[in-house]
């Protein structure tokens, strides 16, 4: 039976991965999709105590593995994958691997409009090249060429693990989620995002707070356009450098 990543404690932030730390409204502009989407989906999966969030209470709050979730789901819609799918696949692997967070606890990659998963995370080397059609209930598929992996997600290992790291603005993006730093705030080059918005808000340059922090002026860029203060283009604020 899977062990829940909550009771090793040897490392202190993995105690926290379950605790409410998430606010709906930032789980929803994260992974870009509504917050009704979000409560809608710790319905489907809500955790050991089968407590749901809800729009009206104002301190519902999502843990990091319930977040990931919501960031897998998001980013497997957006490929084209049917919530259907989405969920039978996520139920299939929670039985069969007693996963409580399948989808922030293991790999899984698309195929035209299925979701897969690696065989060898539950074989081990037996099965290696074996892909198991995870939203067919567990039917396997020898090809060893399929589609894009879902690229903004970092794992800290092989079989059974976690999203270590999540980009968070995309694959390419330096603002990431990790909740090893900041209590799982976004940060930059380990900065929170929050604290640069909230320099820039006081008044200061791009320039001077990335001396402060030791970073450059092209991440504190990013960072201001993550928190919603700059446009997309990083201009026309005539405190940039």
């Amino acid at each position: 039976m899977t062990t829940l990543i909550s009771e090793r404690s040897s490392e202190p932030w993995r105690r926290r991965l379950y605790l409410p730390n998430y606010q709906i409204g930032e789980a929803s502009r994260y992974a870009q999709i509504s917050p009704q989407t979000v409560a809608a989906w710790h319905k489907v999966t809500a955790g050991r105590n089968g407590a749901t969030l809800s729009l009206k209470e104002k301190r519902a709050a999502l843990s990091y593995m319930q977040l990931i979730e919501v960031a897998v789901v998001a980013a497997i819609r957006r490929v084209g994958i049917s919530l259907k799918k989405i969920r039978d696949a996520r139920e299939y692997v929670s039985k069969q691997l007693h996963a409580e967070y399948p989808f922030a606890q293991y790999r899984f990659k698309t195929e035209g409009k299925h979701l897969l998963m690696d065989y060898k995370q539950i074989e081990g080397r037996k099965g290696q090249g074996k892909h198991l059609v995870a939203d067919q209930w567990g039917q396997l598929e020898w090809d060893q060429i399929i589609g894009p992996l879902l690229k903004e997600f970092e794992y800290e290992g092989d079989g059974e693990s976690i999203v270590i790291r999540w980009h968070v603005a995309g694959p390419s993006s330096p603002i990431v989620i990790d909740p090893r730093y900041s209590f799982g705030a976004p940060i930059v080059n380990g900065t929170p995002t929050w604290v640069i918005k909230g320099r820039w808000n006081a008044g200061e340059s791009d320039t001077d707070i990335a001396t402060d922090f030791g970073l450059t002026k092209d991440l504190i860029r990013e960072a201001l356009k993550f928190e919603g203060v700059l446009p997309n283009g990083g201009k026309g604020k005539s405190r940039l450098n």
